[in-house]
């Protein structure tokens, strides 16, 4: 238990680096980011694959199928829906509705898998998720004040769209993931992690490709492939490509193969806690009040719901 709490811990502080990522490169459409980072991951998984080469060897078709199904919606899809929501929100919103993720994540496990491991009582799960919703209130109030009347309000409900599309693909990813992990212990998370990877490139290529012909056709100006700061992209996508997808997604996988499914929603938390240090750090500034408030709503909802324990699902047998 603690072995997994204390590798949740640290997928989310490498997760948390992903908030930043955009705001380091303004000038790069989400799509164009999202494409470079699994690019760089595939490339990063070629070497490790072949290290790994006998125990990828023992993983079936309908692994491979299912690690690419798992690597377009839980990678591709999700950082392109949220690095252009950070972009058009605020990495302070776009973090807090990615903080939604614990409960959004428990209620998931609790329909789709508190069969197989317990569920949660619904009366004691929705404080936690009224707390939640507060923190958010709070955190998009401070925003809107931040920005006064130079919002932009279609942009900034389409990026609030997108964040919750993000939201989507990432509850079904780690869920979907968890229960693979859990159905087969004797693969190591290392190798699953890798293996996401390799299948991962071809789609993050593809998808490179028609990004750059949309950037060349609605930005003709735009440098391509790799934008005006070819250095400062590379660089960074090559870090996050490491830290947030392979080394992140390892450490996630060792949780997963520890933990039951319905408690990993909560444990979510650390990315999103380590996505607003690192955004306020980047920044140099403390959170304002109604943001600390949010944060400190999302604190409690969380550890709320992690305190309740899963109540076993009893059947009644026929004699």
């Amino acid at each position: 238990m603690l072995a997994g709490v204390l590798f949740a811990l640290a997928a989310g502080l490498m997760w948390g680096l992903i908030f930043v990522g955009p705001l380091l490169v303004p000038d790069y459409p989400g799509t164009l980011q999202s494409a470079g980072r699994y690019v760089a991951f595939g490339l990063i998984a070629l070497p490790l694959a072949w290290l790994d080469r006998r125990r990828l060897r023992q993983l079936a078709r309908q692994d491979w199928i299912e690690a690419l199904k798992l690597s377009l919606v839980g990678n591709l899809m999700y950082y392109a829906f949220l690095a252009t929501a950070i972009q058009r929100t605020g990495a302070p919103v776009a973090t807090m509705i990615i903080g939604t993720l614990p409960v959004v994540m428990s209620v998931t496990a609790n329909l789709c898998y508190g069969h197989l491991e317990g569920r949660l009582p619904w009366r004691r799960l929705m404080p936690a998720l009224l707390i939640i919703a507060l923190g958010l209130v709070c955190v998009n109030a401070a925003e809107l004040q931040a920005q006064g009347a130079t919002l932009d309000w279609p942009r900034y409900l389409s990026g609030l769209l997108l964040a919750v599309m993000a939201v989507g693909c990432w509850t079904w990813y780690p869920l979907r993931n968890a229960r693979w992990l859990r159905n087969h212990p004797q693969h190591k998370p290392g190798s699953w992690a890798t293996a996401q990877g390799l299948v991962t490139l071809p789609l993050a290529v593809v998808f490179y490709l028609l990004v750059c012909g949309q950037i060349h056709w609605q930005q003709p100006d735009f440098a391509l492939p790799f934008g005006p700061q070819p250095e400062v992209f590379l660089l960074l996508m090559l870090a996050i490509g490491l830290l947030c997808s392979w080394l992140g997604t390892l450490c996630w996988n060792a949780a997963s193969q520890r933990l039951p499914t319905v408690i990993m929603g909560p444990l979510i938390v650390f990315e999103t806690l380590s996505g607003l240090f690192w955004t306020f750090l980047w920044r140099q500034s403390w959170p304002p009040l109604l943001t600390a408030i949010g944060i400190c709503c999302l604190i409690i909802g969380v550890i709320s719901a992690m305190r309740i324990k899963p109540q076993p699902v009893v059947t009644s047998l026929e004699i």
